[in-house]
């Protein structure tokens, strides 16, 4: 109450279409426009000559915000010229070395430790300005502060997923052979850079087949909250565009859907240097075998004959289909398996539970590898003083980088301890062989000892693995995939959008875990039909330029009321021995990707309307409808 404050009120641009004219003011000096990129190969001129149809829209998308269950924040408390920082974060590491720096202090003199979290989804990737304000106010008080942002200030500061304008021409053969696309974007990184259009075009380049293929994007600056990454940056963006392009081309080929995706499926990744294989490509089982767990012919019919019979209630299904850019996961990592002499284990990794079940998934593996009972084995949490180092849990990398690293540590152990069994039993190391809690002689499978009998681990009381993580299979590609069907019903005198059922089928390699395999197939989708039908970022354009729904009541997230009862999930297990030791590959972000892109091509078909501008409310739904009628 002490502080009075006084403001001067600047010209502002929150209109990111409009930011790049002449008389729009200027967030830098040096104008509005913060980037460019192109990306381009083969001859897309050649291309659209070849093609039987050429098609060209525009698609829009809005800002969605990060909001996720538990607020951004931290303790932060000094003892003499060391700082501890219990934060809510994705990657203790990351917050360390930040904070060490914005400080000017050596790593060795912060320490930054998590338990579990309340969400994050890209947006507690490192830490934010609060951490610095918190230990700052720490040391001026000599006492422990702990700062937690009002829900109102998670929306202005803790970032967003970017609005895009994505104009798409593409063009196909009769055949349903993509012959060329071109794709181009524009978005805003708020006031400061931070990837408007970020792999916004990554799927135009990568996800289909297709020889000639053009992408741009323009990162433009306005006066708002910055972008950060947001549960598969850019890919939710460039779905929603190229889904419902696919679905326009097969439509004007006479085509089904499903089946000209399954025309254009890439065995190579096209858009990297080399185009490298990849080391698996599940997205053809993934259309195929989910079509048939979908039910997509028989729906098409039903679906249609609903329509026909029904009055202002219609039913439409859609599908979609993604690639996700990351997921393979990879080195640094390091991880300290400890087995103590009463058979109980220690595991030590510096990688952060997000909420998805890591913890339980590397329980399993070091469970599985050293024939102990998960219930035996207790996890450090995340700790810069006491756990190994790791890059921070996102890009859906934790489980591909972490279990072939606990999988390591465990080997060593293992090695270890048939050492010292070697030495009870009077046998050669190398005629042991490591079954469940004991080890046995490969001669003569009587003479065997349990782990907790081998003496030199009772004298010594603890024996130790160390694992690091190994390099990705060169010269080729670990990427998941995934396809989802969808059908709902729209309320054509109120434009209510029920989601009646969904299906999400992934390749994401070995299912470690069903039950956390599942929930996080289920979030995706549910944050995949917030993107589609919900959340938006207003902000006040002609007045003040500030945000204007702050808060759970007027930023809509879905809820229970707004998601299917009918979610099934669907894993497509291909053997992928290359990716890495445990043949795992990411879950947590391709979920969301094709999800408002499948929901826009059902609502195609219930409506007969394209909605190419995301969220698609109520509201629209009628607008559109009366243009048509007054057409």
């Amino acid at each position: 109450r002490a502080v009075r404050v006084e403001y001067e009120l600047l010209p502002f641009v929150v209109d990111y279409e409009h930011a790049l004219d002449d008389s729009a003011p200027k967030v830098r000096e040096e104008g509005n426009l913060l980037s460019e990129e192109t990306y381009s190969r083969g001859d897309l001129k050649k291309g659209f000559a070849a093609a039987d149809v050429v098609l060209e829209q525009t698609y829009h998308t809005q800002c969605e915000l990060h909001t996720p269950m538990e607020l951004h924040g931290c303790v932060a408390n000094w003892d003499g010229d060391r700082l501890t920082v219990w934060e809510s974060s994705q990657g203790v590491y990351a917050v360390q070395s930040r904070i060490a720096e914005a400080l000017d202090l050596p790593l060795s003199k912060v320490r930054a430790t998590g338990q579990y979290m309340g969400g994050g989804f890209g947006s507690k990737l490192w830490p934010g300005k609060y951490t610095v304000l918190c230990a700052l106010l720490a040391r001026k008080a000599a006492r422990p502060v702990k700062l937690l942002l009002t829900r109102e200030e998670t929306y202005l500061s803790v970032g967003n997923r970017p609005a895009n304008t994505m104009q798409i021409k593409a063009g196909v053969k009769k055949d349903g052979t993509l012959t060329a696309l071109e794709f181009d974007c524009s978005g805003p990184s708020g006031a400061y850079p931070a990837g408007g259009v970020q792999l916004v075009d990554w799927l135009a380049r990568d996800l289909y087949q297709c020889d000639n293929v053009r992408t741009s994007g323009r990162d433009i600056l306005i006066n708002a909250g910055p972008a950060r990454p947001f549960r598969a940056p850019g890919h939710p963006q460039g779905a929603w565009a190229l889904e419902q392009m696919i679905d326009a081309l097969a439509e004007k080929v006479g085509m089904d859907p499903v089946q000209l995706r399954l025309k254009n499926i890439p065995v190579r990744s096209q858009a990297r240097e080399g185009t490298p294989p990849y080391t698996t490509t599940g997205l053809r089982q993934c259309l195929e075998k989910g079509a048939e767990k979908f039910g997509w012919h028989d729906s098409l019919a039903r679906v249609r004959k609903y329509n026909r019979e029904n009055g202002h209630r219609k039913r439409g299904i859609g599908a979609g289909a993604c690639l996700w850019i990351a997921g393979d996961g990879g080195p640094p990592s390091t991880v300290i398996i400890k087995l103590f002499k009463d058979g109980s284990v220690n595991l030590n990794m510096g990688a952060s539970d997000i909420g998805t079940g890591t913890k339980t998934v590397m329980a399993q593996v070091v469970a599985e590898e050293l024939g102990v009972h998960p219930s035996s084995i207790q996890i450090e949490h995340a700790d810069t003083a006491t756990t190994q180092f790791a890059t921070p849990s996102g890009g859906s990398k934790t489980v591909p980088t972490e279990a072939p690293t606990v999988r390591n540590a465990a080997i060593s152990l293992k090695r270890e301890l048939m050492a010292m069994a070697a030495e009870d039993l009077k046998v050669d190391r190398d005629q042991l062989v490591y079954v469940g809690d004991q080890i046995i002689w490969s001669r003569d499978e009587k003479t065997r000892i349990k782990i907790t009998e081998v003496s030199r681990l009772h004298k010594r009381g603890v024996v130790m693995g160390v694992g690091y993580r190994g390099p990705n299979p060169a010269g080729k590609v670990v990427n998941p995939f995934a396809a989802q069907f969808c059908e709902l019903e729209v309320n054509t005198l109120t434009g209510e959008i029920r989601i009646l059922r969904f299906l999400g089928v992934h390749d994401s390699g070995r299912v470690m875990n069903r039950l956390t395999y599942d929930n996080q197939v289920f979030g995706g989708i549910v944050m995949g039909i917030g993107f589609g039908l919900t959340e938006f970022r207003q902000l006040d354009e002609q007045q003040t330029g500030k945000l204007c729904n702050r808060n759970w009541h007027d930023y809509k997230l879905p809820t229970a009321l707004d998601v299917p009862l009918e979610m099934t999930s669907l894993p497509i297990e291909l053997d992928d021995p290359e990716s890495n030791n445990i043949g795992a590959k990411g879950l947590g972000e391709p979920v969301t990707i094709p999800t408002a892109g499948a929901i826009a091509n059902a609502l195609y078909m219930a409506t007969g309307i394209r909605f190419t501008r995301a969220p698609v409310l109520p509201m629209d739904v009628i607008s559109k409808i009366s243009e048509r009628k007054k057409g």
